[in-house]
């Protein structure tokens, strides 16, 4: 019978994790620790899968990147930055799609399925249970996540604190002071952090400047067109007063607030300004103003950081905080007096 990797890691009083990375040629293995396992496997004549080890390298090759949406603009705009990294560098993207927060979790996060498959993880705006973590570390291979603070691991992500702040900042310039604020849904809060930042940076600006949020024009949009219209319709249809600007925490909410404003007529920015954050590919054509940030860049250094510390560059995968900018368009102008 053929010796097995647990038998590799007895013989030489390691690990099976420590044993998997030295075979598989990735990092943070001492050398005199990979030297001595690549001698006790040759001698019991261990061969690991091909699938798992890679015919030249010891790699698969392949970077795996779990996401919880294919079809929201972020991932999907993330998703393209990591696969252009990777392809320019002949790595191979396998992608992790969990369609919903709750969904197949279980059976990704499955240590033999992800070992087998992938040598880095990207995960994306999503908040990783203890378990998930542990099977993760355990496994020891690199990971990075996109978009959001994640506990746990580097992140890169802009400081979406300061983005929704600047984005009601510029709303209180213009001497707005009756503003609505789409947010995220209650499974958005609890499955990533954006949301609450968010939500946290837009009430702090407003109660700087002696403005209360208003209870009744705090609504959920859940980050997606649909969702903005819907909560754009129960603004409208709500007895008195109306707001003179709203904030959405995403452009495609702010996307739904001008469908719907359109729809009945309410002129934009004359009658309400709307503000979003994100600069959707839709946000310049529809006039939108916006925080900008670019989840291509940013997925592609989540990508370049990974490839980097698979190459043996200890340390390169590190938390970086990315740009953000306003951008002015015409959904916004002072309100009439």
């Amino acid at each position: 019978m053929p010796a097995s990797i647990g038998d590799v890691a007895a013989v030489a009083k390691v690990s099976t994790a420590t044993v998997s990375r030295a075979i598989r040629g990735l990092p943070r293995v001492n050398p005199t620790t990979r030297a001595r396992i690549l001698a006790i496997a040759d001698e019991l004549g261990y061969v690991a899968s091909p699938s798992a080890s890679g015919l030249a390298t010891g790699r698969t090759r392949t970077i795996g990147v779990l996401a919880p949406f294919v079809d929201r603009w972020y991932f999907s705009r993330s998703i393209e930055g990591v696969d252009k990294a990777l392809r320019s560098n002949s790595y191979n993207l396998l992608l992790f799609n969990l369609g919903g927060y709750g969904r197949d979790r279980e059976r990704l996060f499955d240590r033999n399925m992800v070992r087998k498959q992938i040598d880095a993880l990207v995960v994306l705006c999503l908040t990783l249970t203890a378990e998930e973590l542990d099977h993760l570390h355990r496994i020891e291979i690199p990971l990075v996540a996109t978009g959001g603070a994640v506990t746990g691991c580097s992140s890169i992500h802009i400081d979406d604190e300061r983005a929704a702040a600047a984005a009601a900042n510029h709303l209180l310039s213009l001497g707005h002071r009756n503003i609505a604020h789409l947010h995220g849904g209650a499974e958005d809060e609890q499955n990533f952090t954006v949301p609450r930042l968010r939500s946290k940076g837009f009430a702090n600006a407003l109660l700087a400047q002696g403005v209360t949020p208003r209870r009744e024009w705090d609504l959920a949009g859940n980050f997606t067109v649909a969702n903005g219209v819907a909560a754009a319709r129960h603004l409208f249809d709500s007895p008195g007063p109306q707001p003179t600007a709203v904030f959405c925490a995403s452009d495609e909410m702010a996307l739904g607030v001008l469908f719907e404003a359109h729809r009945r007529g309410i002129r934009v920015p004359e009658d309400l300004s709307v503000i979003g954050i994100d600069d959707h590919e839709f946000a310049e054509p529809a006039g939108l103003t916006t925080i900008r940030q670019d989840p291509v860049e940013q997925g592609m250094l989540a990508a370049s950081m990974l490839m980097a510390e698979l190459e043996g560059s200890t340390g390169a995968v590190a938390d970086y905080v990315a740009p953000h900018q306003l951008i002015v368009r015409s959904s916004t102008a002072p309100p009439r007096a």
